[in-house]
């Protein structure tokens, strides 16, 4: 399919082609699942371990299990996310050799750093709410105990917090690749986003308070000053991307 155009190529086999890269997809996803599954199962990697340091500090007692199943689903779906990370660069790589064909020269050259760009920074989202923001909240939420009240912590609603969390910080942190896609296509101007700076500041908040588990300001501040700064960020590259964009118009033209 190298060097085709989409119209050269039938609809069915464009289904075709569509059938097999899902179904490589899907082995490479398996084989992550279950080399995940091995791996946390030998207990050569204690996934509780791991997702339970930001909490030590406040715990009485051990993480409680109200439930016989509960350990085995956390280390299914820990299993099952490891397995897709791992798979991720085939995934990309069957998706960008479906689409790559029906790109331009200057769309594949827009895509490709998006793409690493993208994962970059929901892995940097990742990392910023369980080396900061994760153990800030929990620090609050510890303040408010008691001597009087017996505090359990169970596995799974911890470790359900720590995933909302986690995965909230890393799709938030993909809003410069979405604004810096949509500044390519010409679908919003730079201009547009510095006009509405103080709505998106509101917006922010208000993302903020529906993205974070619980009701507490920690969280909700901590949220929303990245995401922020983030939209601050986008405006930058919405620039960069717009005079770029002016440029190989002009040259064009010429």
């Amino acid at each position: 399919m190298a060097g085709s155009t989409p119209g050269e190529m039938p609809f069915l086999e464009h289904l075709e082609e569509l059938r097999w890269r899902l179904f490589k997809c899907a082995v490479a996803i398996a084989i992550g699942v279950v080399g995940a599954f091995a791996l946390l199962y030998s207990k050569r990697i204690d996934i509780v371990g791991i997702l339970a340091q930001p909490i030590q500090p406040y715990l009485r007692q051990p993480l409680m299990v109200t439930h016989v199943g509960d350990l085995f689903d956390i280390v299914m779906n820990a299993s099952v996310t490891l397995g897709v990370i791992a798979a991720s660069p085939v995934i990309v790589w069957q998706v960008w050799g479906f689409l790559s064909p029906a790109l331009y020269g200057h769309e594949k050259k827009v895509v490709i750093p998006a793409l690493v760009a993208a994962a970059m920074l929901f892995l940097a989202g990742m990392a910023l709410a369980f080396k900061y923001v994760i153990p800030v909240t929990l620090a609050f939420y510890a303040s408010f105990e008691s001597d009087s009240v017996n505090t359990m912590q169970t596995v799974d609603g911890y470790m359900s917090f720590v995933t909302s969390m986690c995965l909230a910080f890393g799709a938030v942190f993909e809003l410069p690749v979405v604004i810096a896609l949509m500044s390519a296509l010409g679908i919003v101007q730079p201009q547009l986003l510095s006009k509405f700076r103080r709505h998106a500041l509101v917006g922010c908040l208000i993302a903020a308070a529906l993205i974070t588990p619980g009701s507490d300001p920690t969280s909700l501040l901590l949220l929303t000053v990245p995401l922020y700064a983030l939209y601050e960020a986008s405006i930058t590259v919405s620039r960069f991307i717009a005079r770029r964009r002016e440029h190989r118009l002009a040259a064009e033209v010429a």
